[in-house]
């Protein structure tokens, strides 16, 4: 496998464009388009937050019902979300315009949204934006930065991916890019995510391919704990690799499942990185547990405490917060037996042993908790199965952020 420069253009047959429409902010991008020069299969997954958005069950039944897929239509500022039968059928006249100036089949084009919830679209700026991207269309890593900038919100940075593999002796090509800062805590699986690939694959496990990894990649995502009403992670494979068609469970799948989650952890980790107000990336592995639900459920707890996200804002090894946040995550262990050790790039510390603290260095732990991305490795002692989650620590700026979010 080898990562490469790129993101949804990346795979044959790709292109896309990124757009000012003027939806809710002046002078900043904040529409875009991905489309596929043939039919695609796709894949997703969504939001399990009882109030979905209008565009969530939009796409739900065109990956659900439709043939196939060619295009996502992306809006920034505006969630279109709890806005009734007006925000649906808004989805319908944003895939209409799209079928118009792109010649396909309505129910080809999936739509997302992100921003404010309970305002509707100005239909008539998404409906131009629409037409507008369409004569925009490009094949080039620029055109893939550009969707990938005119999908922020609150993100400080564009998000992007890509990989190639070999199947069949064919070269195949994985891309992707997401949005996500804060409103971040998916459970689908405010997150939406992209993959285009030019992969022949089978409908049937592409979607498997894709549910699967989610658990491990995305799910084990938090920035706040808030389930957004719009997360949304759809993958579209046009074929244009010219493998094999993958129908079955066999060593091209593997490779391509691979691929796939190297994908979305990339992208995942991204996300956790660019937490609204974040100065870290806080990566929590449980290894040595007695299961993979108990050691997801473990790592989880403790990147979602705020006493623990604030202790590595302040660069501070309370250690204590961690074993708290362990201990209330509901899984029974012994905390007598569990090792606790602290890491970064400055270099990789023991904190915690045998039910008390280790004898380690404050200054020392300070200067591993000082870098951009920190680790905590939990060794639970009882068994051979790991989890890795991804967050972020909690800032001042944060709240800034999130208190005025909607002005």
């Amino acid at each position: 496998m080898e990562m490469i420069k790129g993101g949804v253009t990346a795979a044959k047959g790709f292109l896309a464009a990124g757009a000012e429409a003027g939806i809710k902010y002046k002078n900043r991008k904040d529409m875009a388009m991905v489309y596929s020069q043939v039919p695609c299969k796709a894949a997703g997954v969504f939001t399990t937050n009882v109030v979905k958005a209008a565009p969530v069950l939009w796409d739900r039944e065109v990956v659900t019902n439709s043939k196939a897929a060619q295009a996502v239509v992306v809006n920034s500022g505006i969630a279109n979300a709890c806005t009734g039968k007006q925000g649906y059928d808004y989805c319908k006249e944003t895939a209409d315009a799209a079928a118009e100036s792109l010649n396909i089949p309505a129910d080809s084009v999936l739509v997302c949204s992100t921003g404010v919830i309970g305002m509707q679209l100005p239909i008539d700026r998404i409906a131009a934006g629409t037409k507008k991207l369409a004569g925009m269309l490009e094949d080039t890593l620029d055109a893939g930065t550009l969707a990938a900038e005119a999908i922020m919100t609150t993100d400080t940075v564009s998000k992007q991916v890509a990989v190639q593999i070999q199947i069949g002796g064919k070269t195949v090509t994985l891309g992707g890019m997401c949005k996500g800062s804060g409103m971040i805590h998916p459970n689908m699986c405010t997150m939406l995510a992209f993959v285009t690939t030019d992969a022949n694959i089978s409908k049937e496990l592409l979607q498997e391919a894709l549910s699967e990894d989610v658990q491990d990649t995305f799910n084990m995502v938090s920035v706040d704990g808030d389930t957004s009403t719009n997360d949304t992670l759809l993958v579209l494979a046009n074929g244009m690799a010219g493998n094999a068609e993958i129908t079955e469970k066999n060593a091209d799948y593997e490779t391509f499942k691979a691929a796939l989650h190297m994908i979305n952890e990339t992208l995942a980790k991204k996300i956790a990185g660019d937490g609204e107000g974040a100065t870290a990336l806080f990566e929590t592995k449980v290894y040595n547990a007695d299961t993979k639900e108990n050691a997801r459920t473990l790592a989880k707890s403790v990147i979602t405490s705020s006493l623990t996200k604030a202790a590595i804002f302040g660069h501070d090894a309370n250690w204590g917060r961690i074993l708290c946040a362990l201990g209330y995550s509901g899984v029974k262990f012994d905390p007598e037996k569990i090792e606790l050790y602290l890491e970064s790039s400055a270099g990789k510390m023991l904190i915690f042993q045998d039910g008390v603290a280790a004898d380690y260095s404050e200054e020392e732990a300070t200067k591993i908790l000082s870098c951009p991305e920190v680790t905590a490795l939990v060794d639970m002692k009882m068994g051979d199965e790991t989890a890795t989650a991804w967050g972020c620590d909690l800032t001042y700026d944060y709240v800034k952020i999130n208190a005025d979010y909607r002005s």
